[in-house]
């Protein structure tokens, strides 16, 4: 049995708690409609366990598609985003791949989390697959690896760009300019020459996508290295 590892966020708002924010759902619904039409068997995890916010942007046309719609309206789904595994519960050796969701929530709670850092050490050096969507990839921006490099550096990697910040019109509200700490760690940066549209960028297990339309394409990638 092929075992994915999901992670989403805890934290439900921006610095400014006037400003929500949460898991990107279709990030998390289209890889998991993917994983899951090929048997796979998912687990979802968050740094601190227990309830995950949705980002209500994400609960709007163009990104409340038919896959997070579904999901959204399936209570047994749903339950699953109000019970979310803790990474201390989570045994690295039980899990193929582990595959990082966004929203901007993620840039709060995945760079700093040891619990994280470990599950997706271990994941990479038993030679499984290391994914990330959007923002997810704020995940892997500080995981070092037992020698002490880290994971990113001299990696082709991918995630939501800058320029889409400002399109989003949250240049102002994010933590930091994501793109360019990931440049910072040695990270070999691209994105597609348009902004939202699909691109996803696969380096050996490294699978990275850059923003909410790319989940599917990522996704779909990580099924085929496994």
């Amino acid at each position: 049995m092929t075992r994915i590892l999901n992670v989403v966020t805890n934290v439900g708002h921006y610095e400014d708690p006037s400003h929500p924010t949460g898991l990107w759902l279709s990030e998390l619904s289209h890889a998991w409609d993917v994983f899951d039409e090929r048997g796979f068997e998912q687990t979802i995890v968050s740094p601190a366990g227990g309830a995950v916010p949705l980002e209500p942007r994400s609960l709007k046309f163009p990104s409340y598609d038919r896959s997070a719609k579904a999901w959204h309206a399936d209570p047994a789904r749903m339950a699953l985003l109000q019970d979310a595994a803790r990474p201390e519960d989570v045994d690295a050796a039980d899990y193929d791949a582990i595959y990082f969701t966004g929203g901007h929530a993620v840039m709060y709670d995945f760079p700093d989390s040891a619990g994280l850092q470990r599950l997706t050490r271990e994941i990479w050096e038993k030679g499984g697959v290391v994914a990330s969507v959007c923002h997810g990839y704020c995940g892997l921006l500080n995981t070092a690896l037992s020698d002490g490099s880290l994971l990113v550096a001299g990696r082709r990697v991918t995630g939501f760009a800058w320029q889409e910040e400002v399109l989003a019109g949250v240049e102002k509200l994010v933590p930091y300019n994501a793109e360019e700490e990931m440049k910072k760690r040695g990270a070999l940066y691209e994105k597609a020459l348009l902004p939202f549209v699909s691109y996803a960028v696969t380096d050996g297990r490294l699978v990275t996508g850059q923003n909410p339309g790319s989940a599917k394409e990522t996704a779909k990638k990580v099924a085929a290295l496994l």
